[in-house]
């Protein structure tokens, strides 16, 4: 079968229509996500935490390269089921909040990861007034579209857990008594946009 000039251009421009449309924009929706975090206390267990309402965004597409991923959390939205813990990590002792009211998340690059429907992205996580380069597996959880009654809506869902040390980021306060390593659980519910 021999192509004409016009058919062959007419045939490139819908390939080059179908692959620009590949990538998918979603926009995290706070309600449906998370960031959980564990941390010792006393070298003999573990407080658990989580920070409410996260926001940002993700672009997946099946190029990785063409992928990228924004997270910001609130600290003031820091929740560990007692009041007067959460007040104090807000405090200048942890986070001051006062001061470095957000924690940032923006990937630089993004590769195929180990195993299929993850990733490899290297990003500059930004937390109490520092910025340090990080690289963290993602796992792409899902897609699926709500129920119309939910609006009807793609959604696609996005997982990590990782770990980072607090003394990295300027965070000093009761070394022993409150653990330098901490887990953090990210689980990302997005709308597509």
């Amino acid at each position: 079968m021999k192509l004409t000039r016009s058919a062959l251009a007419i045939l490139t421009v819908i390939l080059l229509a179908a692959s620009a449309g590949a990538a998918e924009t979603f926009k995290v929706d706070p309600v449906h996500s998370m960031v959980v975090f564990k941390i010792k206390h006393l070298n003999t267990g573990y407080i658990y935490g989580r920070f409410n309402g996260p926001g940002g965004t993700f672009v997946l597409d099946d190029d990785p390269a063409k992928c990228s991923f924004e997270l910001n959390v609130r600290v003031k939205s820091i929740d560990t089921a007692n009041t007067q813990r959460d007040d104090d990590l807000k405090s200048a002792h942890f986070f001051d909040d006062g001061k470095y009211p957000e924690i940032r998340f923006k990937s630089t690059s993004v590769k195929k990861g180990s195993k299929d429907g993850t990733y490899e992205v290297t990003g500059e996580m930004s937390l109490h007034g520092v910025t340090k380069t990080i690289t963290v597996t993602i796992e792409k959880v899902g897609e699926g579209k709500a129920p119309a009654m939910l609006g009807g809506q793609l959604r696609a869902g996005i997982a990590c857990t990782f770990e980072v040390k607090r003394s990295d980021y300027g965070m000093n306060y009761m070394p022993g008594a409150v653990g330098d390593e901490v887990t953090l659980m990210v689980g990302l519910e997005g709308v597509k946009q």
